[in-house]
């Protein structure tokens, strides 16, 4: 086996963020390769070969039907049993945008007592009904067993969604969500740090200003915002703030997520 991290970038049909995915785990150390969903289901048993899973943002199948419906049937009806072992192998999962509301629709997320493929939560339109493309502020839960967000505090990020609002109609599941500390990101409220339903703090009203969550295993990880928006300090509208001393960060503070994902794949999968 390699002893480089493998990640499975999954393309087509309307995705169009595989280059900066695949820029962001190949700055963490790890070797990317974009695969078609097409090619996916054609050949699932290149699965075997992967320690990390990404499902990145767009607009799969152009959002009909609700965003990341058609995309999650597709892989239902066709490597159910394949994402399942994936999983029960101990591998990791990373949702973006898109890809963390085909993620809930597939019922990978939250999957609660590990019960998968049984969707309970979903990514409902904005409140305020229209596509929302801004940078936000999310606050780590550092009581969370998710890999990808370990050792972070606040993190600014940009939204690009227009059906990014977490909704259950499961009260118990939302209690059970923050009773277990699966709640990984929320929004918040840039100068106090403090969750908020506030807009445009909260983009699109999310139940309990939920940004991302993970399962009980802290391996599946889904989140609206785009970590892969920020590799690079200059991708920040006011990137001149971040300077110490006059001297920028190496690098944008979203490549965390994708170093932690790394991190924890070499050391417990290779």
């Amino acid at each position: 086996m390699s002893d480089t991290v493998r990640v499975l970038i999954i393309t087509g049909f309307g995705l169009n963020c595989e280059v900066e995915t695949a820029a962001a785990f190949r700055a963490a150390g790890a070797s990317p390769r974009q695969v078609h969903l097409n090619d996916l289901i054609a050949n699932s048993d290149q699965l075997r070969d992967y320690q990390i899973l990404a499902f990145i943002g767009g607009f799969s199948f152009g959002d009909h039907l609700g965003a990341g419906t058609v995309f999650a049937n597709r892989l239902k009806h066709n490597i159910r049993e394949e994402l399942h072992q994936f999983i029960k192998d101990g591998k990791l999962v990373i949702g973006i945008c898109n890809g963390f509301q085909t993620l809930t629709r597939l019922g990978l997320l939250p999957a609660i007592d590990g019960e998968y493929f049984v969707p309970r939560t979903a990514l409902a339109p904005n409140d305020q009904g229209v596509f929302r493309d801004a940078w936000v502020t999310l606050g780590a839960n550092p009581e969370s067993p998710c890999i990808f967000t370990r050792g972070i505090d606040l993190l600014p990020l940009p939204v690009r969604h227009g059906e990014g609002k977490f909704v259950t109609s499961d009260k118990e599941l939302l209690a059970a969500l923050e009773e277990r500390q699966l709640v990984a990101l929320r929004y918040v409220d840039p100068e106090t740090g403090q969750a908020t339903q506030e807009y445009p703090y909260n983009p699109n009203g999310s139940e309990n200003a939920i940004a991302g969550i993970c399962d009980e295993t802290g391996r599946v990880f889904g989140l609206m915002p785009h970590p892969e928006a920020y590799l690079s300090p200059y991708n920040h509208p006011h990137w001149q703030r971040q300077m110490i001393n006059g001297v920028l960060p190496e690098e944008g503070l979203g490549q965390k997520i994708f170093r932690n994902a790394v991190a924890y794949a070499e050391k417990t999968l290779i």
